[in-house]
C-alpha cells in the first residue's frame, strides 16, 4: 500500500524548496533583503510558538542548548539564508540556486579537514567536476565581475554556502541530539529574526514601507509559511520513513525546479552553457554524496512525525 503522506511530504520538500529562490527574488524587488530574511524568520518563529503552545511543549531549553541553537542559527539562518537573500538583490534566482547547490563541496572539504570524512578518489572526482561546472559558468562572464553590485552578490553567495557547510559540519562534529526539533527551531528562528531585523535597519539604505508591493509581501509570507515551516515539517516526516541519504536526493530536484521557474516566471536567461554547467555541478555533487543505499528500498521506520 502506498504511503500517501510520505509522497506528499517528498513532493512538498522538492517543490517548495525549489521555489524559495524564486520567492526570494520576487520579495527583494521592493523589500530590502535583510527585512525579507528577518520578517520571514520572525513569522516562522511565531508559527512554531503557536504549535508548541497548542501541544503544551513550550519550555526553556537551558543555556547550553541555547548556545548550540544560536551557533546553528547564526550559520544556517543568519549567514546562509540571510546572505543568499541579500545576494538575490543583484544575482538571478537561477544562478543563486546553482551556486547554493555547491555547498556539499565545502561540506566534503571541511569534513576532510576535521576528520569526519575519509579521502576517496571518487569524491575528489566529484569535487573537480563541480569546480569545472563553476568555471564553466564564469568563463564567459568574468566581465560581469567588474560590476561591483554583481561582484558583491557573488561574494555573499559564497559566504552563504560557507555558512551552510559550517553549520552542517558543526552539527556532525558535535553529534547534537535533535531533542524537540520544533522547540529548537523556535529559538533558532527567533534569534535569527532579531539579528536580521537589526541588520535591516543598519544596512538598508532605504526602507520606505509604503513602497513594499503586495507581490513582494506575498512572496515573503510564502517564504515564512511554506519555505521555513511547511517544508521543514515535511522534511522531518520524510526522514522518519526513508533514509537521510534518500532524502538528500531532493536537493538535485530543488535546483532543477529553481532554474526552470527562474526562466519561466522571471524571464531569466538560461544559455546552453549554463545548462551544461548545471549538469556538471549536479553530477559532481551526486558523485560526492553517492552511497549504494540511495536506491535500496527501506523498511518503514517506526515512530512518527
Amino acid at each position: 500500500m502506498k504511503d500517501y503522506k510520505l509522497i506528499l511530504a517528498v513532493l512538498t520538500v522538492a517543490i517548495v524548496w525549489g521555489t524559495t529562490f524564486l520567492a526570494i527574488r520576487v520579495a527583494v524587488e521592493t523589500i530590502p533583503a535583510w527585512f525579507v530574511a528577518g520578517i520571514r524568520q520572525f513569522l516562522a518563529a511565531l508559527i512554531m510558538f503557536l504549535v508548541l503552545v497548542s501541544r503544551k511543549e513550550f519550555k526553556w531549553i537551558g543555556w547550553k542548548n541555547l548556545g548550540y541553537q544560536i551557533i546553528f542559527a547564526s550559520l544556517m539562518l543568519v549567514v546562509a539564508n540571510g546572505m543568499t537573500t541579500v545576494a538575490e538583490e543583484t544575482v538571478s534566482s537561477s544562478l543563486a540556486s546553482l551556486i547554493s547547490a555547491c555547498s556539499p563541496i565545502l561540506v566534503f572539504l571541511g569534513s576532510l579537514a576535521v576528520g569526519l570524512q575519509k579521502f576517496s578518489f571518487r569524491a575528489l572526482a566529484g569535487v573537480m567536476l563541480c569546480f569545472s561546472g563553476i568555471l564553466f559558468i564564469f568563463w564567459d562572464g568574468l566581465q560581469d565581475l567588474a560590476n561591483p553590485q554583481y561582484r558583491m552578490g557573488m561574494i555573499f553567495l559564497f559566504c552563504a554556502i560557507a555558512g551552510w557547510a559550517s553549520g552542517t559540519i558543526f552539527t556532525k562534529k558535535l553529534n547534537i541530539q535533535s531533542g524537540n526539533i520544533t522547540l529548537n527551531l523556535f529559538y533558532q528562528f527567533l534569534f535569527a529574526g532579531v539579528v536580521q531585523v537589526i541588520f535591516a535597519f543598519i544596512f538598508s539604505d532605504h526602507y520606505n514601507f509604503g513602497n513594499w508591493t503586495l507581490k513582494s509581501i506575498s512572496a515573503m509570507l510564502y517564504l515564512a509559511v511554506f519555505g521555513s515551516v511547511a517544508a521543514f515539517f515535511a522534511f522531518h516526516y520524510a526522514l522518519t520513513k526513508i533514509s537521510p541519504v534518500q532524502v538528500s536526493i531532493l536537493a538535485y530536484v530543488n535546483t532543477v525546479i529553481a532554474i526552470f521557474l527562474g526562466w519561466l516566471i522571471m524571464d531569466e536567461k538560461i544559455s546552453l552553457k549554463f545548462i551544461l554547467a548545471a549538469v556538471m555541478i549536479i553530477c559532481g555533487v551526486f558523485i560526492i554524496n553517492y552511497k549504494p543505499e540511495m536506491f535500496r528500498k527501506q523498511k518503514v521506520a517506526e515512530g512518527g512525525a
